[in-house]
């Protein structure tokens, strides 16, 4: 299940165990929700193809003049995909921290199709409004698409371990995942050829709005870092061969707190420890239907406690959430 260092959940196990056993696993990590929120989920079924072409279709992306990926840009602050340039975020300020821009740039996608019937105008303008696709390099639009999808199902899979350890059954979360308005989001943090600015990091401190977040850093990267339970900065070393998971702020209100929305960011390592090196990451942020009722799950509430928080919608909650910080996410 762990490391020395950080909790590693074996996927495939789980799903190939009996009931008692999927109940056994489910414990560990509700224990691990309840106080980091994070873990490692290795054995995910994700193909070596998938990924390698992300990789590379990403990197190439990244590697193109700035006048080429500025022809994908987001088309307004505030529109939710395409390509965000360097200088443009500073993730702090969703927790109301005044710092420098983040250090990044970014490429961002939403879901792959519309709903039949869906009609909400505030769901087409927003979570459903059209990826801004770039016009290379060749491929790229593919690559997305397949890892898109990887994710879509690999999150559903997670949401039935999550049912297991919240004491739920194990499918309870299918029907509000079943059209999920997820983003999925290429990070690039150029080398750096000057220290940065004080207080300014690669992405600053910050939670993540929705169920969950499905992390794939640079293999060998560092920089990542969740506030342990201890209250002290504490690194997540990439595990090779699994993704990172995180608990979103959405999970935590469904969860009534039980579960951890992890406070993190992406800090600059001294530069003899390769602080100054690009970085990449890819993170896919889960979220439920536009129209999922999040409200407080009854394995949560203990007889006579009233839920911290009122029901809320995924969609309308997502675009407030959003609209409120100007596109405030990053891994």
């Amino acid at each position: 299940m762990s490391d020395h260092s950080f909790p590693i959940f074996d996927l495939g196990a789980f799903e190939a165990a009996d009931h008692n056993e999927k109940q056994r696993l489910g414990a560990e990590v509700d224990r691990i929700c309840r106080s980091t929120g994070f873990l490692a989920i290795a054995n995910h079924g994700v193909t070596d193809a998938v990924i390698d072409q992300i990789w590379k279709k990403t990197q190439a992306f990244f590697d193109l003049p700035p006048e080429t990926k500025q022809r994908a840009k987001t088309l307004y602050p505030g529109y939710p995909y395409g390509y965000l340039g360097p200088g443009t975020e500073a993730l702090a300020k969703s927790r109301n921290v005044d710092t420098p821009p983040d250090l990044k740039e970014s490429f961002n996608g939403g879901p792959l199709s519309v709903p039949t019937g869906m009609s909400d105008p505030d769901a087409l303008g927003f979570c459903y409004a059209a990826t801004i696709w770039p016009e290379g390099p060749d491929g790229f639009v593919e690559a997305w698409k397949a890892y898109y999808r990887a994710m879509e199902d690999l999150a559903a899979r997670i949401m039935r371990v999550f049912a297991t350890a919240l004491g739920l059954d194990e499918h309870f979360f299918d029907s509000y995942v079943d059209a999920p308005i997820s983003a999925l989001r290429a990070l690039n943090y150029p080398e750096q050829h000057v220290p940065p600015q004080p207080g300014q990091l690669r992405a600053g401190t910050h939670t993540d709005y929705g169920s969950l977040t499905i992390l794939l850093p640079q293999p060998g990267s560092k920089g990542l870092e969740i506030i342990a339970p201890d209250g002290n900065w504490t690194p997540v070393p990439p595990v090779e061969g699994a993704f990172v998971i995180n608990i979103g702020d959405l999970m935590a209100l469904w969860t009534n707190d039980r579960w951890v929305s992890t406070v993190h960011r992406v800090v600059n390592p001294p530069p003899e420890d390769g602080g100054m090196q690009r970085r990449q990451s890819l993170a896919f942020f889960h979220q439920p239907n536009w129209f999922a009722e999040i409200a407080c799950l009854p394995s949560c509430l203990n007889e006579g406690d009233e839920p911290k928080y009122a029901p809320v919608l995924s969609g309308p909650y997502l675009m407030g959430k959003f609209k409120s910080t100007v596109n405030a996410k990053a891994g």
